[in-house]
């Protein structure tokens, strides 16, 4: 289990990472990304296998059969994590691998696939789940007067003929 945490703490001091350590064998690391601001990880050492766990997104607000079908089409291409759920419905890329398979290598692996996955589903998941919340929330920017330049990325749901068919139909690059 030692070498399992020594491998963890080099490889996050050789990528330059920002982490802490809560407790011990447990990691929290920040994943900076271009959609989502951060994606936060923590990895667990346990007895006889490291856990991985990241949040994605909060229980989409509509489209929860075509979200859920959308994250399960997507797990049969990921490499160590598969797409989950809480109770609470919130969306969480989760993955356990052994402690003798804990590499830098390996780690750098598992930790480019959850960033590739938060961070590149990001858009995807909000305008499936999120639509409406997404085009009240620029209705109510516009008639304010109020920068609308965080809501760029879902011009097509906000753009006057948007009428929210078809959002999530293509592939984002996300596989």
């Amino acid at each position: 289990m030692s070498d399992a945490k020594s491998v963890i703490e080099q490889t996050f001091h050789e990528a330059g990472l920002e982490w802490e350590s809560p407790a011990d064998g447990t990691y929290v690391v920040k994943l900076p990304g271009t959609r989502k601001l951060s994606t936060t990880v923590s990895l667990i050492v346990g007895k006889h296998s490291l856990s991985v766990n990241a949040f994605v997104v909060r229980c989409p607000d509509e489209n929860h059969a075509a979200v859920h079908r959308w994250l399960l089409e997507r797990n049969t291409r990921l490499y160590g994590v598969a797409y989950a759920t809480d109770r609470l419905g919130d969306i969480y890329l989760v993955g356990r691998l052994p402690l003798a398979a804990v590499t830098p290598d390996e780690i750098d692996r598992i930790l480019g696939t959850v960033l590739e996955h938060a961070d590149g589903s990001f858009n995807t998941l909000l305008e499936m789940g999120f639509a409406t919340a997404i085009r009240k929330e620029y209705a109510w920017r516009t008639e304010r007067g109020e920068s609308t330049r965080n809501l760029d990325a879902f011009t097509r749901l906000t753009k006057p003929s948007a009428s929210g068919g078809g959002v999530g139909d293509g592939d984002d690059g996300a596989a």
